[in-house]
């Protein structure tokens, strides 16, 4: 039996405050445990929330961003359930009226464009976090994170892949980082998700029982955890087995997702809205205030770099994985008038270095301007490609500029047209071999004709004139 798998994603957006939603407390990273949470956090008799103008902002920016409607009257609900690291006994959240309603976002997989629904997003307070591994036999609790603010952002099940999954969340990623409402930090908690996977037999309308995968924090949990699960159920179901509604933990040291508890349904809560926070009131003003505050969005910097550039769509989505890459991009490309070049080198070699050491564009130890001069002189044809690699790694280890160390390694490219001919004509003596199979039809004789003319420079000959002019004297 062919199956069709469905995915859904709830993503948790830490919003980059400087206090917490519902106190003056600070949102901070990394403070000693328990130093940052207020009387609020802790729930004392009599203290009552006060709702954080900032993060309302923030939510209504994203809203924006997603073309969705802003509802502005929204209310705050309690969702009732018992944690140790809840001291309240509920959560402060949205349920019947979020802040964000409806929404889309457009992903690229491969070459193929899609749009994921976004069905809503609601702001919330964070839980704080227990400590299981520093006590023996016993558990801490650690309530700085407690009323940090959250925007839940939910998607619609529209995605029918793995690759449709992470292209969403890294897209979802890449704007509220480029909006500046997130920092982005996924080892800190600021970005998690929650995968809703279920599968059905293709052609089948409805949707097969989902099972939620809680808590990634990396994409690349996300794609080993959507595997691992979309294969169990299809095991399972081909097995004659059921797929139970539940929420699963995955192992990263295993690979593999675990039960955590059979899912709970949204009666289960006893949502009713907060008695202790007024209606949300939004007005016009404010939102014409927030989307003239916005910076150009990537979906329509991705046109115009097309256009102005001549980049492929395919190429423009990565130059705006992040507002800074696409900065860079644009400054180099500008410098140097060679927008796909600068793609190129910015896709390819530099993302591979950035990769191989861990670091995002912000750490490029080659700036936009010395990667400019780089391009140049490719595009006058001072440099081959492979004299180009050279002069690369000497940029990524130094300050100097490509024109500094094209000089000091003696690294031009050979383009006079006598001595190409000069190379050419020892090449074509000494392999008459290669000179008769070539006459004789083999093409790739020609290729190493020019191999050995570009022994014979060190790698400086142009490419192009060699095949020229050995064509030529084989005429």
């Amino acid at each position: 039996m062919k199956w069709e798998v469905v995915i859904g994603i709830e993503v948790h957006v830490q919003l980059n405050t400087v206090s917490k939603i519902f106190s003056g407390a600070s949102t901070a990273f990394g403070a000693e445990p328990n130093t940052q949470a207020s009387a609020v956090e802790l729930a004392f008799p009599g203290v009552l929330p006060v709702l954080n103008k900032a993060a309302v902002d923030k939510a209504i920016r994203l809203g924006l961003a997603l073309d969705a409607k802003i509802n502005q009257k929204n209310v705050f609900a309690r969702k009732n359930y018992f944690y140790p690291d809840l001291p309240k006994g509920y959560q402060i959240s949205q349920m019947d009226l979020p802040i964000v309603e409806g929404g889309k976002l457009k992903i690229l997989v491969g070459e193929q464009e899609k749009v994921i629904g976004v069905t809503r997003a609601h702001m919330e307070e964070d839980a704080g976090k227990s400590l299981h591994e520093d006590f023996h036999g016993l558990s801490g609790i650690d309530l700085n994170r407690a009323g940090t603010p959250l925007l839940e952002v939910v998607s619609e099940p529209d995605m029918r892949s793995v690759d449709e999954a992470l292209a969403y969340v890294k897209a979802l990623y890449a704007l509220v980082t480029w909006l500046g409402i997130c920092d982005g930090n996924m080892q800190e908690g600021s970005f998690r998700m929650d995968v809703n996977v279920s599968v059905r037999p293709e052609g089948q309308k409805e949707f097969g029982t989902r099972r939620e995968i809680k808590n990634l924090n990396s994409f690349r949990f996300l794609e080993q955890a959507a595997k691992y699960e979309i294969q169990w159920q299809i095991d399972t179901l081909e097995d004659g087995g059921k797929v139970q509604q539940a929420t699963v933990l995955f192992d990263p040291d295993t690979g593999e997702t675990r039960m955590m508890r059979s899912k709970e349904d949204a009666h289960d809560y006893r949502y009713f809205p907060d008695p202790d926070l007024l209606p949300v009131r939004i007005s016009d003003e404010q939102i014409a205030r927030i989307r003239g505050e916005m910076p150009e969005l990537p979906a329509a910097m991705q046109v115009r770099l097309a256009e102005a550039y001549g980049v492929p769509a395919y190429d423009a989505a990565l130059l705006t994985s992040s507002l800074a890459q696409a900065q860079y991009f644009e400054a180099a490309a500008k410098a140097s008038g060679q927008g796909k070049l600068a793609a190129n080198w910015i896709n390819g070699e530099i993302a591979a270095r950035l990769n191989r050491d861990g670091n995002e564009i912000a750490d490029c130890p080659i700036s936009a301007e010395r990667l400019s001069g780089l391009i140049a002189r490719i595009a006058d044809n001072t440099l081959s490609s492979k004299l180009a690699k050279q002069v690369f790694d000497a940029l990524w280890d130094s300050e100097l500029s490509a024109d500094d160390i094209i000089e000091r390694d003696g690294l031009k490219q050979v383009s006079d047209v006598g001595a190409i001919e000069k190379m050419v004509e020892e090449a074509i003596a000494a392999n008459p071999k290669a000179v008769e199979e070539f006459r004789a039809g083999k093409e790739k004789a020609l290729n190493a004709l020019a191999g050995q003319v570009m022994k014979a420079s060190k790698g400086k000959a142009n490419p192009a004139q060699v095949q020229d002019i050995l064509r030529q004297k084989l005429a």
